[in-house]
Parts: C-alpha cells; sequence; structure tokens
C-alpha cells in the first residue's frame, strides 16, 4: 500500500438480490450453497405470451424468457422515510430500493443514520436503466408533481443524500455493466481526496421494460436456456438481473479507532476504456492488461500473492476470452499449476444485475474475505476452448472451499467492464 493513502475499510452492507438474498447472510448462503436463482419472468411483471411469440417480421428469433428477478418489488414502507404515498407511487423502484438498502448498510455498519445529518458522507451510484420512467410516461394523465424527481437519473443518489441530510458528494454513475464498480471508485478517490470522510457507494438495477429482453435477444445477447454459463464452452448469453447493493466505505484507520465491523479492505481501485475495439461492445485485452498492471502496482501488491478474483464472467462468446487472456496475461508469470489463480462469477448464481453487477462482486468479495470460504461457480461443466486454462493458470473455482491458514494475508480482485468499453478493477484484502 502507498504511504500517502489510507487504505479503505468496507464496514456495512446492505443487499437485495434474487433468491430472497435480502441481506448479507442471505445472500452468502444462497452462493455458499451453490444455488442458482434464475427463474421464468414472473407473470406480475408482464405476459409472456404478449411479448415472447414468434415474430413474424424475423422468422426463427427466440427471445429469452429467464432473469434474476427480486419479489415484491412494488412494495415500499414510504412512511418510515417520511414520503407521502402520492410521491411515493411516481418513484421509481430502483430510488425505492436503494433508500431500504442504504438504511440497511447503515445498520449493518452500526451507524445510526440521523447521526449522519450535516457529516460530508458521499454517496455514489451505479444506474444504466430507466424503465419505470418510460413506462409512466406512457399516458400523461398518469404524471404529477413528483414525476419528474421520481424518475430522474441524478436523483437515485440526491435521494438518499437528502434522507440522510449528508452533504458530500453525490452523483448518478453510468458506464453500462461498469457503473456500479465505477461507484466504488469514485467513492474510494472522494475519501483519499478528503472530500468525503464517509461514503454509500452503491448499485441498482430494476427490470421493468420487457422491450429490452427483446432488443437484447435480437442482438443475441441473452441466454436462451437461461444460465450464464461463465467460462464454460456451452455459455450462449448473459441472463438479465436485478437487484440493488450499498456498501459503507470509511477510512481504515478512522474504521480501526471507531471499532467498526470491517468486511475487508480496499487497497487501490482503478478504471480505464478501450479506446477502438472490432466493435463497440466487444471487450479489449489490451486495455484490461493495462488496467490491471496499474492498479496492482498502485497497491503495491506483488500479482502472485492474489489467491481470488470475481471475475466479470458474463458467459459471452467474446467476454469470457478476452477477460481470461487479460488476467492470465497478469497473474500467470511466477506461477505453478499447483498455483493457479482462482476465478468464478456470481452470475452464475443471480444473473447479470448490469448496472448493479460490480457492487454484487464487491460484496461477494467482502463476504468471501469475511467467511475466508470460496463459494462454487455454478454451470461450469465443459471448459471453454477458447481459454487455455493450463496456460493462463486460471482455476474456475467449482467447489465450497474453506481456505488454509497458509493463504496468508487473503488478497482478491474484483474484475467489472462495461458494454461500452469501461473497465474497473478494485483490490482487497482481509
Amino acid at each position: 500500500m502507498t504511504s500517502t493513502r489510507d487504505p479503505i475499510a468496507l464496514i456495512g452492507i446492505g443487499c437485495r438480490f434474487p433468491g430472497q438474498a435480502n441481506n448479507p447472510s442471505s445472500f452468502w448462503q444462497l452462493l455458499s450453497e451453490g444455488r442458482d436463482a434464475v427463474r421464468e419472468i414472473p407473470s406480475d411483471r408482464w405476459d409472456l405470451r404478449h411479448f415472447y411469440h414468434p415474430d413474424p417480421l424475423h422468422p426463427g428469433t427466440t427471445y429469452a424468457r429467464y432473469a434474476g428477478t427480486l419479489d415484491n418489488i412494488d412494495q415500499f414502507d414510504a412512511a418510515f422515510f417520511h414520503l407521502s404515498a402520492a410521491e411515493a407511487s411516481h418513484m421509481d423502484p430502483q430510488q425505492r430500493l436503494l433508500l431500504e438498502v442504504a438504511w440497511e448498510a447503515l445498520e449493518d455498519a452500526g451507524l445510526v443514520p440521523s447521526a449522519l445529518a450535516g457529516s460530508q458522507t458521499g454517496v455514489f451510484v451505479g444506474m444504466m436503466f430507466n424503465d419505470y420512467e418510460k413506462l409512466v410516461q406512457q399516458d400523461p394523465s398518469h404524471l404529477n408533481g413528483y414525476s419528474a424527481t421520481g424518475t430522474g437519473t441524478s436523483i437515485v443518489a440526491n435521494r438518499l443524500s437528502y434522507a440522510f441530510n449528508v452533504n458530500g458528494p453525490s452523483l448518478a454513475v453510468d458506464t453500462a455493466c461498469s457503473s456500479s464498480l465505477v461507484s466504488v471508485h469514485l467513492a474510494c478517490e472522494s475519501i483519499w481526496n478528503g472530500e468525503a470522510t464517509l461514503a454509500l457507494a452503491a448499485g441498482v438495477n430494476a427490470l421493468i421494460d420487457p422491450n429490452k429482453f427483446v432488443s437484447l435477444s435480437k442482438a443475441s445477447m441473452l441466454s436462451l436456456r437461461g444460465q450464464c454459463r461463465s467460462f464454460d464452452a456451452g455459455a450462449d448469453g448473459y441472463v438479465r438481473g436485478e437487484g440493488a447493493g450499498v456498501v459503507v466505505l470509511k477510512p481504515l484507520s478512522q474504521a480501526l479507532a471507531d471499532d467498526d465491523p470491517i468486511y475487508g479492505v480496499i487497497y487501490a481501485t482503478d478504471v480505464n476504456h478501450d479506446g477502438r475495439t472490432p466493435s463497440l461492445p466487444f471487450p479489449g485485452q489490451a486495455a484490461q492488461e493495462a488496467l490491471l498492471r496499474q492498479v496492482y502496482a498502485k497497491a503495491e501488491v506483488d500479482p502472485s500473492q492474489v489467491y481470488y478474483v470475481e471475475a466479470h464472467g458474463t458467459g459471452t462468446l467474446a467476454g469470457d476470452p478476452v477477460e481470461c487472456r487479460a488476467l492470465g496475461a497478469m497473474f500467470a508469470p511466477g506461477r505453478s499449476a499447483q498455483q493457479a489463480l482462482h476465478i468464478g462469477s456470481l452470475k452464475s448464481n443471480i444473473g447479470h444485475l448490469e448496472s448493479a453487477a460490480g457492487i454484487a462482486g464487491l460484496i461477494k468479495a467482502g463476504l468471501i474475505l469475511k467467511h475466508r470460504t470460496l463459494p462454487p461457480n455454478l454451470h461450469f461443466d465443459t471448459p471453454n476452448p477458447h481459454i487455455p486454462f493450463d496456460e493462463l493458470r486460471l482455476a474456475v473455482q467449482q467447489t465450497l472451499e474453506i481456505l488454509p491458514d497458509s493463504v496468508d494475508p487473503l488478497i482478491i480482485g474484483v474484475n467489472s467492464f462495461g458494454f461500452g468499453g469501461t473497465n474497473a478493477h478494485i483490490v482487497m484484502k482481509e
């Protein structure tokens, strides 16, 4: 760790993830039991028969019918947050989810939300879709005075700052699938730069618009079988997922002085962009390699010491090989076959949460550090032939593994990239 920067402690977690993973312990139980939370899209979202009938304009087109979804996404205790029913009913469910999950993250950290009033607490939220705004604008008669703030992208962060009466930076981040890991990067930078003394970093995604499933299916991005088969030969695209995750971040020295609970410690973060690749959504290996070199140099961590990387691992034909080759270029030198870097992706459990995927990966990493246990990556039956795992010194985590004392300290990387080319990586230690 560089001498000029205090590492940042992850002291609180709040989450709503598929499979009724509504808190850190239930999420860890889902991961450690190796459960798949993906299911057919429930009827209370939309009628599958209406949106998934054969397409006469595109013969042979089949649409994805599966997703990682939450229960009761329409439910919200408005009075608890001093909101009227009229205002709450015009708020994007993503705003409502974040209010609840942010409160729970602060509780998990042992912090009283009202005690934050007037503090330099920053709020950084990754979000990329505004499905609810499009839904309510279909009929102008349904709009009211709360509609603008209820659906504005910036408000996902600003509403948290308003609710907790905090004065640090407050912004929404959209870099597509890497949005929430970039929000963690910006939160850490804000603390390191002295703009914030505490930060909430978050990501949220809600699946409300069926037309996005149609367009992504036509782009051949989604898995028709309903499985994120990360690193597997049978990978046929990703499964969409929804949820919200919030982490509470604080300088390590202050967290130790305050006797806070600590899941893990962030030593370095970094972000870059692919530049021009064969196509806009196609990931860039050279840029991902450059990012890894930068961030581990910042952390002053020998790559050979890293035991596990929570990969982006969407289960797409282009993404997995590029990511694995970049990881291999960074971590293979100096490793024997018996010292392979362990990799996995929680997308195989809950689907790809898109703008909330990075924060979900960070939360998984924090729980791994707390429990010193690696949960299994699902749906890995036949290694992808385009990924030379042995040569790259990579091993997909297939079992629940309690780590021995010899793994000391446990160091983990969290990787993410967006389909517009923005990459992010974070280095964590126990």
